[in-house]
């Protein structure tokens, strides 16, 4: 069956490319080559939103197996990933329609459950879980493409979760480091580019602040349905052993794995960029400060070793403290970073927003939207979150440069959702000329940033295909492949993969 798919895929593929090729031309002066030699173009995923398989295979239970059947009213459809895009028996089909877009890597997570059941040493190694990941990454490298792995992608195991609440406790450093000891032993051979962590940004403030995203915490009355916990300290204490647990595994990597292994670590974070709403000095310094609190909360201790000062004097005795020698460890603890950027804000000064309530959602005492002047930033609908600003990639690399010391960079997410319409013809969920725009004026940008020297190696788009995407569900697609949820999840070409697939091959 999956073979008469990949035919039938292949061919849907051929000809919307013929079309495309008749329509716009089939050459263009902007494509592969307008990026530097080796510059790599690829796909991005996470495991619980493709895989599926929540109970094959030895995995073990995640905090977003728990958060989607406890919660499902948290979730906007109801769903989970239980099943996702059941990449886990799919893989091979997918990897080789990668491949036959031209594309140079693959970027996707490993199941910490699927690897550690019980999360820790002591519960034992999943072998079926080593066994998937290395086919995993074999199919990638028999393809042609390079394996671009995250170690931890939000799915904390719920044992861990359970014993001592995760990443608000110092412990999980050492079963976190433990885990990634054991994805450097089992792949590291293959494996020369890894991940750390994703989005802690957005891991730590929904997951502890707002309460949205999975373990769902926050202080009562924050959000509503949400379990018992402190907007005001939690996000911060889950950040603060986030970067511990990333410097420690970075130490563990370079001091007995990069020598032999020769392959690079980093970690992604996400970030908007911000733009004042005024002229006036208040406003522009809400501009900073917002990106301290999303973007420097991070990069900041991983380049000089402490938080943001913005962060340090408005926050006070809730945000942790580094010892000495945490500070140096953490100061350039990676080879790569590695940036998700979907969207630009417009920001008003606040002062007095997190007076009443401390909370990291009011902390950075700015308030944000999309429009300026009467006119508002373009959005795919207008429930996303997305305000279409492709300038702000350029900025943000170029800020990046000039105030972290120019990293090296890959961009590990870019992409724009549309929102799920399941009455619609097969033909026109295909159309996406939003996304195909998106990715297209991006990389443009992402171009001219290079030019004026950042230090940018690579670009993955999310998504490969579509999938569950969290809170959301199953409503926002986010894919160059359509996935239709109601005939099998056969995979079917948008537009967008049809001109990634030209702007690589030309």
């Amino acid at each position: 069956m999956a073979f008469k798919h990949l035919i039938r895929n292949n061919v849907i593929l051929a000809l919307i490319v013929l079309v495309a090729l008749l329509e716009h031309g089939a050459c263009s002066s902007f494509n592969r080559s307008s990026f530097p030699p080796g510059f790599v173009f690829g796909t991005a995923a996470s495991a619980y939103q493709y895989e599926g398989a929540a109970r094959e295979g030895g995995k073990g239970p995640s905090i977003w197996d728990t958060f989607t059947h406890l919660h499902p009213d948290k979730i906007a459809d109801g769903s989970n990933g239980d099943v996702a895009d059941d990449f886990y028996h799919r893989y091979k089909e997918d990897i080789k329609t990668l491949k036959k877009m031209g594309m140079d890597a693959f970027r996707f997570s490993i199941s910490w459950p699927r690897i550690l059941p019980n999360g820790s040493l002591c519960g034992g190694i999943n072998k079926e879980g080593i066994n998937f990941y290395n086919n995993l990454i074999n199919e990638i490298l028999s393809n042609g493409m390079q394996p671009f792995v995250t170690v931890f992608h939000w799915d904390v195991p719920q044992a861990i979760e359970d014993k001592y609440l995760g990443f608000l406790s110092p412990l999980v450093i050492k079963d976190y480091v433990d885990y990634i000891d054991i994805c450097f032993k089992e792949f590291g051979d293959r494996v020369k580019h890894w991940i750390t962590f994703n989005e802690p940004v957005i891991f730590c403030s929904f997951g502890y602040a707002s309460g949205t995203l999975a373990p769902g915490r926050c202080s009562p009355g924050e959000a509503g349905n949400c379990t018992a916990g402190n907007s005001g300290t939690e996000p911060y204490i889950c950040g603060h052993n986030i970067l511990l647990a990333h410097s420690a595994a970075v130490k563990l990597y370079k001091e007995q794995y990069q020598g032999t292994q020769k392959g690079k670590i980093g970690i992604t974070l996400a970030t908007h960029w911000f733009l004042p709403h005024s002229s006036s000095e208040a406003d522009t310094i809400a501009a900073t400060r917002s990106l301290d609190f999303m973007y420097g909360w991070f990069m900041n201790p991983l380049t000089y070793g402490d938080y943001p000062v913005s962060m340090t004097e408005s926050l006070g005795i809730r945000l942790p403290k580094f010892t000495n020698e945490q500070s140096e460890s953490l100061k350039r603890s990676y080879d790569f970073v590695g940036i998700n950027y979907y969207t630009t804000y417009y920001t008003i000064s606040n002062p007095a927003s997190n007076l009443l309530h401390p909370s990291y959602n009011t902390d950075s005492m700015a308030n944000r939207t999309g429009e300026r002047n009467g006119i508002a930033l373009p959005k795919p609908y207008k429930t996303s979150f997305i305000n279409i600003y492709p300038p702000g990639l350029k900025d943000l690399m170029l800020y990046t440069k000039a105030n972290y010391k120019n990293p090296v960079i890959y961009i590990t997410e870019n992409g724009v959702n549309e929102l799920a319409n399941n009455s619609l013809p097969l033909k026109e969920a295909l159309n996406d000329i939003i996304r195909l725009s998106y990715h297209r004026n991006h990389l443009l940008a992402l171009r001219s940033a290079i030019k004026h020297g950042a230090d940018v190696r690579g670009y993955f788009a999310w998504s490969f295909m579509d999938n569950f995407e969290w809170a959301s569900g199953y409503t926002n697609r986010f894919g160059l492949y359509f996935v239709d949820y109601n005939n099998n999840l056969t995979r079917y070409p948008k537009k967008s993969a049809v001109w990634f697939s030209m702007f690589l091959k030309s």
